[in-house]
């Protein structure tokens, strides 16, 4: 392992990966064991789970796995039950887990369009308020949010999905300010295109363009959070994208996507 700059290593703590069975949520694992830190691995495939831990307890990581979904409100509370309610201190949190859903809103499953709000926010705030207290008694911790380059500018077709993001970029930057004097350091990653099931998943594939590697996303998320940045945009076409969007009107910029991503009849 090659050395890694002063403050980068995680080494001996506890890191708590949600969606760790696919796509940047294996990359994020491996980044964080490869700087040191012990996982505990955590979505609903535990076969990819424990293929994954397989991997990385080869590499000298002390692995954990446990099951659960996070579209079930009973989750969260066991996951802390089975980490520092049982006296497994989490330093480093990844809320990863997340869904989307490609489609026009007004015919797609309400199910489906709940389920992402669940996900993607419900979870990552009951997660986030059960592990923070403690990060803030150890005067010491660390928080991702996976948010996304759609949580900045409103997404036709993945309406509910892009929303969902620009809560989760909004509460990353919030909780961020108000746990710093605590020494808790919180970032809001937020990846564009990135190789991964998300498009299959969620039959977007009229979004999937200028695809970057999951391994790099992660790469430069953990560094970002390592450092306490608060918002990383891992790709020059997203950071500009960002920009843009605040000069352009949203009527302008929803018209154009609307037009680009419509479904074929």
């Amino acid at each position: 392992m090659k050395v890694l700059e002063a403050g980068m290593d995680f080494r001996g703590r506890w890191a708590l990966v949600t969606g760790a069975s696919a796509g940047i949520g294996v990359a994020l694992a491996r980044e964080l064991a490869r700087r040191g830190a012990n996982l505990i691995l955590t979505a609903r495939r535990t076969d990819r789970l424990q293929a994954l831990a397989d991997d990385l307890t080869a590499t000298g990581a002390e692995v954990r796995v446990i099951a659960a979904d996070l579209n079930d409100s009973a989750a969260p509370q066991q996951i802390f039950n089975a980490t520092e309610g049982a006296g497994l201190p989490v330093e480093i949190l990844v809320n990863n887990a997340g869904l989307g859903q490609y489609g026009a809103f007004h015919s797609s499953p309400e199910e489906q369009e709940l389920s992402q709000v669940r996900v993607n926010c419900e979870a990552v705030v009951r997660l986030t308020r059960l592990f923070v207290p403690r990060m803030v008694e150890r005067r010491r911790g660390w928080v991702m949010v996976v948010a996304s380059t759609a949580s900045f500018q409103p997404v036709p077709y993945l309406t509910t999905y892009a929303a969902t993001k620009v809560f989760d970029r909004f509460f990353a930057q919030a909780l961020a300010a108000e746990v710093a004097r605590f020494g808790v350091k919180v970032t809001a990653l937020c990846p564009g295109s990135t190789e991964s099931e998300f498009f299959d998943v969620a039959r977007a594939a009229a979004f999937k363009r200028g695809v970057q590697s999951a391994e790099d996303v992660a790469r430069q998320g953990v560094e970002a959070m390592a450092r306490g940045k608060r918002t990383v945009i891992p790709y020059f076409g997203g950071r500009f994208t960002a920009l843009l969007v605040r000069a352009l009107p949203v009527s302008l910029i929803t018209y154009a996507v609307e037009r680009a991503a419509r479904p074929k009849s």
